[in-house]
């Protein structure tokens, strides 16, 4: 499968392939330049991803090593998480797996996280 093209690759073929005025090829010229500033600039996380991390970091330091946390354990041994539903808390904690922070197993078919070592 090839590689999809971009709106930069499109506008360059029209200045390559074409014979246009130099108003045209400057609009054109200004309209690739817009597409690389827009696609290089780092965005600002959102107030809602600012709060996640404070989340994640209340998981962290509610969690004592060695032991092992169903969510619903979490919820009522965190007070960060009070009051949070056991999806969101799972999300969070799914991320912190994913970043290789917290561990999970399984035990009778019931998930638990832990510190990793």
């Amino acid at each position: 499968m090839a590689n999809k093209k971009t709106i930069k690759d499109y506008l360059n073929e029209i200045l390559n392939s074409y014979d246009l005025s130099d108003e045209h090829r400057a609009f054109i010229e200004k309209r690739i330049e817009a597409t690389l500033k827009k696609s290089g600039s780092a965005k600002k996380p959102t107030a809602t991803q600012v709060a996640n991390e404070g989340l994640k970091s209340a998981i962290l330091e509610g969690m004592v090593e060695g032991t092992k946390y169903s969510i619903t354990d979490m919820i009522k041994s965190i007070p960060a998480l009070e009051g949070l539903t056991n999806q969101k808390v799972s999300a969070l904690v799914r991320q912190l797996v994913t970043d290789k922070v917290v561990v999970r197993t399984e035990e009778k078919g019931k998930a638990l996280f832990a510190l990793a070592d």
